[in-house]
């Protein structure tokens, strides 16, 4: 077959591949919001009770974040115009990246574009050929194609098991020059929080590095919502890598790695999604700071969350709907068929409620679900009026 061939044939051949998916309930499209991200907004122009965002703290529309991105595009201007190692470090990012370090705790920090582009980085630049990395079955896709594209040998754990990490550790780790265990923190789809101290130790006593995603435990986890770490009370010497974003509970955009300097170094020097991607730009940077500050400023926001999550979760095990009691703001339905998920979430979202329905890939064959997130800008009133809703369609999650 011809190329000019090919290049006609292939539109008929995706089309079909999208035709599948739709009769499979997997077809995916995109929803627009016509207003900021808070918990009243508003979705192709009707109203909408927001409860799918990962806004957890309500920052994302916060005057101060709003200020603070605005003063710094007045002072900088609207981008970085080149990478970090050409023109592209501005005081703005070295500001931030000391600010995540005393925020983390731990001696450095380096700003990324993103939580994807920063996982990448970190599993292509730090292990390769005749290394070994152990993952969380359940880990982030970004940790899943990091994974793929770094050349290592790839031990998969079951999801959270302390004793097969430890069992595959102690196969063979003589065998590889280096050895790397990463795990999500949080796991974005059913909120639950990995055995952090557990998998330390056995990190500590097979001499592996502990590499942790904390981007749905920043501003989250923790008294103050410094993350994981805090909330176990470890430290960087304990986790070995943090890596987190901005563009969740913080309310901006972009990621950081936090640990010892030599990671940093390292990843400077040898990270290509870093040193050929131009900086993340001012706004991001001056809502980033005022975040973290906020955060710090006002721990109240932090609480307040807490306290809806409890009170949601209470509401749902009061209808008989079992949902773990993770002090997370992400709680997961599971309605298992996809067709009957997506049905519910469009039942909700014709009453004003946007509940995004999560399906395979995402999630495994059979556990398609309704993933709700709290935001600290929900009132109780909010989710009484959610969980009377929900009341109503009980027995399809029963």
């Amino acid at each position: 077959m011809s190329k000019s061939m090919l290049s006609k044939s292939l539109p008929v051949e995706l089309g079909i591949e999208l035709g599948q998916l739709e009769e499979d309930g997997q077809l995916r499209f995109l929803r627009t919001i016509g207003g900021p991200q808070q918990a009243h907004t508003s979705l192709n122009g009707r109203p909408v009770l927001l409860l799918c965002s990962n806004n957890y703290l309500g920052f994302a529309n916060h005057p101060k974040l709003s200020a603070k991105a605005c003063a710094a595009t007045e002072t900088y201007g609207c981008s970085a115009g080149a990478s970090r190692l050409i023109s592209g470090t501005m005081a703005l990012h070295v500001e931030l990246e000391e600010k995540l370090a005393l925020f983390k705790k731990t001696p450095r920090a380096l700003l990324f574009n993103s939580g994807y582009v920063a996982n990448l980085a970190l599993l292509t630049t730090l292990v390769g050929a005749g290394d070994v990395i152990y993952s969380d079955a359940l880990n982030h896709a970004s940790i899943v194609d990091g994974c793929r594209l770094s050349r290592a040998q790839l031990k998969i754990y079951r999801h959270g098991d302390v004793d097969h990490l430890g069992a595959l550790l102690r196969e063979g780790a003589a065998s590889f020059k280096r050895r790397l265990i990463v795990t999500d923190s949080v796991f974005s789809m059913d909120g639950d929080i990995a055995p952090l101290p557990q998998i330390a130790r056995l990190a500590k006593k097979y001499d592996a590095v502990l590499m942790v995603d904390d981007a749905h435990a920043t501003g989250v986890l923790g008294r103050e919502g410094r993350g994981s770490a805090e909330h176990f009370g470890l430290d960087y010497t304990d986790i070995d890598i943090q890596m987190g974003t901005l563009g969740k509970a913080l309310g901006s955009c972009g990621a950081y790695v936090a640990g010892a300097p030599q990671f940093i170094d390292y990843l400077v020097n040898k990270a290509r999604s870093f040193i050929y991607s131009t900086a993340l730009p001012p706004a991001a940077l001056g809502a980033s700071l005022a975040a973290i500050d906020l955060l710090l400023e006002e721990p109240e926001h932090v609480q307040r969350l807490r306290y809806l999550t409890g009170y949601f979760r209470r509401g749902l095990e009061g209808l008989g709907i079992t949902v773990g009691d993770d002090p997370t703001p992400i709680v997961p339905i599971v309605v298992g068929d996809p067709h009957k998920t997506m049905e519910l979430s469009a039942w909700f979202l014709e009453r004003g409620v946007f509940i995004q329905g999560i399906r395979p890939p995402t999630v495994a064959s059979g556990q398609s679900l309704l993933r709700v997130t709290m935001s600290a800008d929900l009132t109780s009133a909010d989710l009484d009026r959610v969980i009377a809703l929900i009341a109503e369609r009980r027995d399809d999650f029963l």
